[in-house]
């Protein structure tokens, strides 16, 4: 009988439209990968058992076309049985819905000048006074959050959807267009059942709101702005006396102005212990359907939402952070989430950060230096389905850590005895890692970067559904007087309300 891992890659090895072979040998090597800076370093990892110009073709035909349109519809092929070939692999929450994160990360390109649709994007930089932006790509990722049965549990995610986001939309509008795309999907498995979105301030725009509005079975929680309004119901139209029209908004809540609130509807407390073992209280305060003004083709005041201002205290009773988090559960059914239910499915969400830190530092996420659009959108593809490969393979991984990493805990797998984990310092009796005091008990899921490390030895265990490669000769190459000329460099586009009406007016 096959394990869970073999038959994916399986799956995933029938799943490759072309070059299945050199596809999957790339695969392996990404997701075993601890010392590649760069992608065609990749092609010096045992497992490639290619030549280092397999890489970029593997790479190019993953999904290629010379026409537009047809490459398009191709992408989406995939994407539909992409998705088909994840769902025997979702693990059911326990809980009582589904928990999904949106996010999006930039792709830094600013000295690619022949790479198209480059634009303005978002990058965090430590420097003050510098703006925090970069010129490249925006990739919109749209991921599941699975249960987690500790605390101390490493932040997995099972990424279900990456696109680039287009220089004709907004990351809200591709966030918005993936989540359709899961939520009418009647294939999936969540389809009919409670689904929560959780996203950052960003999606809090009532442009994005009143899109996911239509899904009945999806609750939406975002993070909200402390400087904005929202409003309660005023009374019923039928009730409201005289003519003109019916008033839909009752008094202001000012966030930033605390003598415009009213008494909150519902309080509760929580509390929660850090990894350094920092125990702090959360104090819970909600106010039931509060609605936000709208904007012309969306009518706000039909859909109420709960607003939740959140507070944290330490021991002593002291404010950690000297401004609240305020947050918005929006959708339906949002009245069967309790404000606690609401705070750990928000709290949850910075998994998504640590997909992107990680999938950058050890995925090559963003190291694929090439000047077509299509080819960068084929590797960030790889990159998704090596991270779901690690996931997967979180098992049978064994752990063992170095001798300098004292931060972390110490771990005991089922089957593996203690003195493993001392066994690579035999003769260092004296090892931190063996004295610390601090060392305590570790999760039993590894993390992604200790199934990284031991990947390679799963692997050439459970082997692979590629074949064995073939010397085919030496290529003939360019012909004779033949020259590819020079690449057309492209403009910075930039993004603006106006421009970007423009283009979506011209786009078919």
């Amino acid at each position: 009988m096959l394990s869970i891992l073999e038959q994916f890659r399986n799956d995933v090895y029938e799943w490759f439209p072309h070059r299945a072979d050199a596809l999957m040998d790339l695969l392996d090597a990404l997701s075993s990968n601890t010392t590649a800076r760069s992608v065609v370093e990749l092609s010096e990892n045992p497992l490639f058992r290619r030549q280092y110009s397999s890489v970029h073709d593997a790479i190019e035909h993953l999904c290629a076309s010379d026409n537009e349109a047809y490459r398009v519809q191709q992408r989406q092929a995939l994407e539909q049985a992409f998705i088909g070939l994840l769902i025997p692999y979702l693990p059911r929450p326990q809980r009582r819905f589904w928990l999904f994160g949106t996010d999006v990360t930039s792709a830094s390109r600013p000295f690619a000048r022949t790479l198209s649709e480059r634009t303005f994007v978002y990058q965090p930089n430590p420097v003050k006074g510098v703006k925090p932006i970069t010129i490249g790509h925006q990739y919109s990722v749209v991921a599941m959050l699975p249960e987690k049965s500790s605390p101390d549990e490493p932040p997995w995610v099972i990424p279900l959807l990456v696109n680039r986001v287009t220089s004709t939309e907004t990351k809200r509008e591709a966030g918005l267009g993936q989540i359709g795309r899961l939520m009418n999907d009647e294939t999936l498995p969540f389809h009919d059942e409670l689904c929560v979105d959780v996203a950052d301030s960003d999606y809090s725009a009532v442009t994005y709101l009143g899109g996911v509005a239509e899904y009945p079975n999806l609750i939406t929680i975002a993070r909200f702005a402390g400087n904005r309004t929202v409003y309660r119901q005023a009374v019923s139209p039928e009730d409201s006396p005289g003519r003109g029209h019916p008033t839909w908004f009752g008094d202001p809540m000012s966030l930033k102005n605390p003598s415009t609130w009213d008494e909150p509807d519902e309080l509760t407390q929580t509390t929660f212990t850090t990894r350094k073992g920092k125990v702090y209280s959360v104090h819970l305060e909600g106010w039931h359907d509060m609605l936000l003004r709208g904007k012309w083709g969306f009518p706000m005041h039909c859909y109420p939402f709960t607003l939740v201002r959140a507070r944290i205290f330490d021991a002593q009773g002291n404010l950690v952070f000297s401004r609240p988090l305020w947050l918005i559960a929006f959708g339906q059914r949002r009245k069967e989430l309790s404000l606690l239910e609401i705070w750990d499915a928000y709290r949850q969400r910075y998994d998504l950060e640590h997909f992107f830190r990680f999938g950058k530092q050890r995925l090559l996420m963003d190291a694929y230096q090439t000047p077509e659009t299509e080819h960068e959108e084929n590797w960030w593809t790889l990159v998704q389905l090596a991270y779901l490969q690690l996931w997967l393979a979180r098992e049978q991984t064994v752990r063992v850590p170095r001798p300098w990493e004292r931060y972390l805990p110490r771990f005991r797998s089922e089957g593996t005895p203690s003195s493993s984990l001392e066994s690579s310092s035999e003769t260092k009796t004296s090892s931190p890692v063996a004295s610390s005091p601090e060392i305590r008990t570790l999760s039993p899921v590894a993390s992604p970067s200790d199934v990284q490390r031991d990947l390679m030895r799963v692997l050439r265990q459970t082997g692979t559904p590629a074949r064995v490669p073939i010397r085919r000769g030496n290529a003939p190459g360019r012909s004779p007087g033949q020259s590819p000329g020079l690449r057309v460099r492209v403009p910075v586009i930039k993004k603006s309300a106006r421009a970007l009406q423009q283009a979506q007016q011209r786009a078919p």
